[in-house]
């Protein structure tokens, strides 16, 4: 009994220090991107723990004023460290669903500024700059040959239900919480433009390449974003990409049920 008794303890021994071993080399050698014990560096690749890294960040709707404070300024640290410069914006209120806290703008540094320094929530501020970094500006170099220089028909922050519906049943828009990102397209740094509404078919003025950039853009905001929405899902989103961090997961690489149901009852 004793000796099974100290069998048990040996394997039992064995076995942590069999995990601890396997822990220290995924420490060593796997990529801190898909570790979600190590730091958020916005130079890094777009790894399997990114996405849950920027979700820290994430304020809860009963966020006291102390921790939303604190919360967003970590969340900026990791811009700042990024070379980004940011600032904090104020917070507002405009009634019913439509309140912005953690707000942040940002200002310059080492990062493609949004027209107008529009005002978001700090999280999506981190998604675009990894976004911007890691997928925007490798596509733009590998497809056309031109960095972006900078973004079209930028939209954050507006105080509406989805797709501006008025029926008071319809779920508030992320806008209205500057949680969603909205692209035109992009100006690039030799002068040409790429437009989602008229490139995004592939017969557009950028041709099938502007068709292939835009659809890879997409592709590599669904591993940052939490929702992406492009022309193929809706009318409502014919001119521009809809990116997000709402708590829910939507990918959109295709038409929406709606439109497939509409487009059978087209073709009957």
């Amino acid at each position: 009994m004793k000796r099974d008794f100290a069998d048990f303890w040996n394997l039992l021994w064995e076995a942590a220090l069999g995990v601890c071993a396997a822990f220290a080399l995924l420490n060593l050698f796997a990529p801190p991107q898909d570790l979600p014990w190590k730091p958020l560096d916005l130079d890094r690749p777009i790894g399997q723990a990114t996405a849950a890294k920027v979700a820290d960040f994430a304020l809860p709707a009963t966020a006291a004023p102390e921790e939303t404070a604190a919360v967003t300024e970590a969340c900026m640290q990791v811009l700042r460290e990024a070379g980004v410069q940011v600032e904090r914006a104020e917070d507002r209120d405009d009634g019913g669903f439509c309140i912005v806290r953690g707000a942040v703008r940002i200002t310059g540094g080492a990062t493609t500024r949004l027209p107008g320094d529009p005002v978001m929530q700090c999280p999506l501020a981190v998604r675009y700059v990894i976004w911007e970094r890691q997928v925007l500006q490798p596509a733009a170099e590998q497809t056309f040959g031109s960095r972006v220089a900078s973004l079209n028909d930028v939209g954050t922050y507006s105080c509406r239900r989805i797709y501006g519906q008025t029926d008071a049943s319809a779920r508030p828009s992320e806008h209205a919480r500057a949680n969603a990102l909205d692209i035109g397209g992009v100006t690039l740094a030799d002068g040409r433009r790429v437009s989602v509404l008229a490139d995004w078919p592939g017969d557009g003025p950028r041709g099938a390449g502007g068709a292939s950039f835009l659809r890879r853009i997409r592709d590599g905001a669904c591993r940052v974003f939490s929702t992406v929405l492009t022309p193929d899902y809706n009318d409502a989103h014919a001119n521009h990409l809809h990116l997000d961090g709402a708590p829910r997961s939507l990918c959109a690489t295709g038409p929406s049920r709606a439109r497939l149901a509409e487009a059978a009852a087209k073709a009957g």
